[in-house]
């Protein structure tokens, strides 16, 4: 006989990210933080009720994607032209101040006496605190409508930035570790990325362009599923021949298409409803699924709050400091370097990879992981709380 409790667990998982983000809503916060709440009282560090397995790691990846997606359709591409610069900058100092300060951190806190590796295990906590989840920042955004402002834009841009950043730090720290990663050749890869971007999405947006116009009046169904196909092969080949994040590729893929209105708003408001039935909510909920704060010392509670501090900080002052070097307002910096706080699953890929490389002992998942769930949890409190009073952003 099969089992069919997974429809048990998504039922669960619906009903309680849709009860506790209304819950969210009546007390003016975004409802993202209901359903991230969700998955934390739902998983082991409370009620255990639920355990992620391959189906909600596959419907919760999808999820990501997806948003990522909604996020790059709904990108105003001029705007992302006007802020490129500043993105890349605000991007440099939020992955340089977090390293730095993680590293020292770690070096001042840990006696790394006979171990040869101490130093290398210092930059790595560094480099997890580099990681940016945009995608808890962009549904926050969304919800409030500000994702398309000035400040929307600059997170995002920087964001995706920050990405490609992260990966070659990863790459760079590893690399002393196993001699089978080869530096330059996961940087010709990212240079290939941007290039088969290029390529690809001239030949896709032409296409693309022939159906706005072809179906201007009417859209057909198979243009949502067109685009939602190109979305999926764009984030494959991302992750799989470049190395890139396939949230990523999936966020280029709705930035190529954002200019074509009809196209544009017609896979959106398709994309829109299917991921808010099922797939956003199994993706916000996982995020509290994988937390497990079982077995945290004292000793190492009180490294966590620390490391949890200079995240926090980090992010806010780096980005926020990049941000006001190009003339953003001292409110528009603020916003921008917390929309830059959420670590999410991010660090929890770069975390798992230092463990597999055995530069994160086991004893310093409990401080990563709550790191990841409080910046995540917090990110959209405080973005609400900063950007919510305000007509524009």
């Amino acid at each position: 006989m099969e089992n069919y409790t997974f429809l048990l667990v998504l039922a669960i998982i619906l009903l309680s990210t849709k009860v506790l983000g209304l819950a969210s809503g009546k007390v003016n916060m975004p409802q993202v933080v209901g359903a991230l709440l969700a998955g934390l009282i739902l998983g082991p560090s409370v009620l255990n009720l639920v355990a992620e397995d391959s189906v909600i790691t596959v419907l919760s990846e999808i999820g990501v994607i997806m948003l990522m997606f909604s996020a790059g359709l709904g990108t105003d591409l001029q705007e992302l032209k006007k802020t490129g610069v500043a993105s890349f900058v605000i991007a440099m100092a939020g992955v340089i101040v977090p390293l730095l300060s993680g590293a020292a951190l770690y070096l001042i806190w840990f006696n790394g006496e006979g171990d040869p590796q101490h130093l290398l295990k210092a930059i790595f906590v560094g480099v997890i605190l580099t990681a940016t989840s945009v995608s808890i920042t962009v549904e926050t955004l969304l919800e409030m409508g500000k994702l398309q402002g000035k400040v929307g834009v600059t997170i995002l841009g920087a964001a995706v930035i920050d990405d490609i950043l992260g990966i070659v730090a990863l790459t760079v720290v590893s690399s002393f570790t196993d001699p089978d990663v080869q530096i330059l050749a996961v940087l010709l890869k990212i240079v290939l990325f941007f290039v088969f971007i290029a390529v690809v999405g001239f030949v896709v947006y032409k296409y693309f362009k022939h159906l706005n116009k072809a179906f201007n009046d009417k859209m057909h169904r198979r243009v949502a599923i067109y685009g939602l196909a190109f979305c999926f092969i764009l984030s494959y080949c991302s992750e799989t021949f470049f190395g890139v994040a396939d949230i990523t590729g999936a966020y280029f893929a709705g930035l190529l298409l954002c200019n074509l209105t009809g196209v544009r708003d017609y896979i959106s408001q398709k994309i829109t409803i299917c991921a808010y039935m099922l797939f956003s909510p199994v993706f916000f909920a996982s995020v509290g699924l994988k937390t497990d704060l079982s077995g945290m010392t004292v000793s190492l509670l009180v490294f966590a709050l620390l490391l949890l501090a200079i995240a926090i900080l980090s992010k806010v002052i780096g980005c926020a400091l990049g941000a006001k070097m190009f003339k953003f307002t001292n409110h528009e910096a603020l916003s921008v370097g917390i929309g830059m706080v959420s670590r999410g699953e991010v660090a929890l890929i770069v975390a798992q990879k230092g463990a597999a490389f055995g530069l994160v002992p086991d004893s310093l998942f409990g401080p990563v992981i709550l790191v990841v769930i409080v910046t995540t949890l917090i990110t959209p409190i405080l973005l609400k709380l900063v950007m919510g009073d305000k007509k524009k952003a």
